[in-house]
């Protein structure tokens, strides 16, 4: 795997997993220990036992080789910022002047959210747009996420990444760019726009830039729209009993990533279990909705690099500053919210130039990439166009 070390210049990418270690992690999932079922063995529990079992047995048969010839065949980077390596997808768009657009995964994701945005974003025309939409898409991995790795340094709040990104697009050549973003990357956009508000053109995020809303006055709460009154109801229903992920790893980042990194099993089975929480709709396996191909390499390139601890330290042990509002930078700010999704225009007008507000009532979760790409192509397109 030819990770760089302490090298600033903006050098080619190509993943190369050793040929030991892609025999070791198929080794481990044909020889995985399983317990036996729980007396409540279904998704209460976590994930059921035969859906499990099959699924490993599924991995152990998938084609490593297949996904880096595929993945490669995409122009990555790697670069060092500070002494942290930031590994991305670089794609440029055949027709002039396309607009540079950073898209900024979460967790349990990886830049491989993006992949089925690439050619639409990049080649409009192709995939039933105008060449006036087309972007060049710059796909960051997270500090201390895939091929970001090591993870170097102590402070990974949503700024700092956002310092290394601003720094990745300078070195990429772009001085204008717009950024998107699901998840923790929705919460790392908004931070871009503050640090450089004549640079970043717009911020489009799929449910929430990180407001997060537990409880609100009364006087609130008989404002809401039924819409709002039941996002408020999920999130009061995942404090309850969702929450336990968090609360493992913003405490214990380096207890989870001992265990991550030595079992396979056990870094699918955490991954899967909130794709499953968080895909819609929720009676329907998440191998269903996200794809398998998707489950198989998001969980590899997790083992590949044993970033389990180092994801959940950057992504869920940094102080956020919960209740603080920040001031908005006034870069116009698109969201549009999927049915499982659970963000509040409100909340989020606060701190952000809210200018374009999308609901989408019946359809699609919390990875919005992987669930509905066309409706997130099109409201990503609409919303830049509307900036001209």
């Amino acid at each position: 795997m030819n990770i760089t070390t302490a090298d600033p210049r903006v050098q080619p990418f190509r993943m190369e997993i050793a040929e030991d270690a892609v025999r070791d992690l198929r080794s481990r999932l044909t020889s995985a220990r399983f317990a036996e079922p729980l007396p409540i063995d279904d998704r209460s529990t976590g994930i059921p036992s035969a859906e499990l079992h099959g699924l490993v047995a599924d991995w152990a048969a998938h084609d490593w080789r297949a996904t880096e010839e595929r993945l490669n065949a995409y122009p990555q980077v790697i670069t060092n910022i500070e002494g942290q390596n930031i590994h991305a997808v670089h794609v440029r768009s055949p027709h002039p002047g396309a607009t540079p657009l950073l898209l900024m995964h979460g967790w349990p994701g990886s830049f491989l959210e993006f992949e089925g945005l690439i050619g639409p974003l990049t080649d409009p025309v192709a995939h039933g747009g105008e060449a006036t939409d087309a972007f060049d898409v710059v796909i960051p991995s997270h500090p201390g996420f895939g091929f970001s790795m090591p993870l170097v340094g102590a402070d990974w709040k949503r700024g700092d990444i956002a310092a290394v990104m601003l720094e990745l697009m300078t070195r990429l050549g772009y001085d204008r760019f717009a950024v998107q973003g699901g998840d923790m990357g929705a919460g790392v956009a908004p931070e871009l726009g503050r640090l450089a508000p004549d640079r970043v053109i717009g911020v489009h995020a799929n449910g929430s830039l990180g407001s997060f809303v537990g409880q609100v006055d009364e006087e609130t709460a008989r404002s809401l729209t039924p819409l709002e009154q039941d996002r408020l109801r999920r999130v009061a229903t995942f404090m309850q009993k969702e929450f336990g992920y968090i609360s493992i790893q913003s405490t214990r980042p380096a207890l989870i990533g001992a265990m991550l990194a030595d079992s396979p099993v056990a870094q699918f089975a955490w991954i899967l279990d909130k794709l499953q929480e968080w895909t819609h709709p929720a009676d329907r396996p998440a191998a269903e909705i996200v794809g398998e191909r998707f489950l198989f390499e998001n969980a590899a390139l997790y083992w590949f690099t044993a970033s389990g601890g180092t994801a959940a330290y950057v992504g869920y042990a940094q102080d956020a500053g919960w209740g603080a509002v920040p001031e908005s930078s006034g870069v116009p700010t698109a969201v549009i919210v999927f049915a499982h999704d659970v963000g509040l225009r409100f909340a989020e007008e606060k701190a952000n130039r809210i200018v374009r507000w999308t609901d989408v009532e019946s359809r699609g979760g919390h990875f919005a990439a992987l669930e509905e790409p066309e409706i997130l192509v099109d409201d990503v397109r609409a919303f830049f166009r509307s900036l001209d």
